[in-house]
């Protein structure tokens, strides 16, 4: 067996359910990761990263904590063989973050892309909270902890992960201490890095209420499928269709396993002749195969959240002692463990 990697994802923040952009960006991701048995899997609920723009409103991430962790189990996230914790229970993250904030100057935050975008998102403008803004500071002392070579993240997070070699190499230089190790991305296939809102926006995102989530039932999904974006000049079914930029296309070819079918249907579509109602029908089916057995298993857990809360213990437990090694030998390579 290959020598075991570190994989750790930090972008799940426990604002609310999962959707299925995240389920098709990261998490079928690293449920294929875990199963090879080649990786040491750390998976986190980053409810600390969520606190700094929703800290006025915590209950919100509590609820949210235990959402994340059913939807991590659902999807087949097994603890036997993955660790997954609560970041907000592990102190020497918070440590390494300053630690390493005095590694980066604001000018370098201020360019990192992810942030620039999430900030005019989130309209902060000059009133952006100073923990949000040091994020990516604060997601390489989560890679680093567990000394992650391996992280599974969606496309817009390239830029976290550059900011992350930064300042293990900074670090490492500095110290002169070959501690730190530089993490590499896995990202999804590509044309699936990212799935399209229902409306046609270019990003699924719960303030946008153009989601489907992995606990929608079922007719709350054929409901939300019903009313997806198409294609606008499609008025008639005799009318040719576009299938660039159809939201039902979109996600027929990353949902659906039958790709010649699929291929049979954007030409009949383009064409004319095939109605906007029949695809959106055909891929409700596709959906409800995909997310039945993921809503199944949600509701068993749902059903035992003692062993939920079981889970997150044992999970941050665990993590606990590997990021604090990792904390005292960072603090033995700049020379603060003063009495021993």
């Amino acid at each position: 067996m290959a020598e075991n990697k570190h994989v750790i994802l930090t972008g799940d923040r426990p604002t609310g359910k999962l959707h299925i952009g995240h389920y098709v960006g990261s998490l079928k991701n690293r449920v294929a990761l875990q199963n090879t048995g080649k990786y040491d899997t750390y998976i986190m609920i980053a409810d600390q990263q969520a606190l700094t723009d929703n800290a006025r409103d915590p209950e919100k991430i509590r609820r949210s904590l235990h959402e994340v962790a059913l939807d991590y189990l659902a999807v087949g996230i097994d603890p036997k063989k993955s660790t997954i914790l609560v970041q907000s229970q592990i102190p020497a993250l918070s440590e390494l973050t300053m630690h390493y904030l005095n590694l980066v100057t604001v000018s370098r935050l201020k360019r990192n892309p992810t942030v620039k975008t999430e900030i005019k998102q989130k309209k902060f403008g000059e009133s952006v909270p100073a923990g949000f803004f040091i994020y990516p500071v604060s997601q390489a002392a989560d890679i680093t902890a567990f000394k992650a070579d391996t992280v599974p993240v969606g496309d817009d997070q390239e830029p976290m992960l550059e900011q992350t070699r930064e300042i293990v190499r900074t670090f490492n230089r500095i110290y002169d201490r070959d501690i730190l190790v530089e993490p590499e991305g896995v990202f999804p296939p590509k044309g699936e890095g990212r799935i399209p809102g229902l409306d046609g926006n270019a990003k699924m995102s719960k303030s946008l209420g153009n989601c489907i989530y992995l606990s929608d039932d079922e007719d709350t999904i054929q409901k939300k499928v019903m009313s997806m974006y198409t294609d606008p000049t499609h008025i008639k079914v005799s009318d040719p269709g576009h299938v660039e930029g159809n939201t039902v296309f979109t996600y027929l070819d990353i949902f659906d396993p039958d790709k010649e079918h699929v291929a049979e249907l954007k030409e009949q579509y383009q064409a004319g002749g095939l109605g906007d109602v029949k695809i959106k029908r055909y891929l409700n089916d596709v959906l409800q195969a995909e997310l039945k057995p993921i809503r199944e298993r949600r509701e068993q857990y749902a059903d035992n959240m003692d062993y939920v809360d079981q889970v997150l213990k044992e999970g941050s437990e665990r993590a606990n002692k590997v990021a604090n090694q990792t904390l005292k030998e960072v603090r033995d390579a700049i020379g603060i463990n003063y009495f021993g």
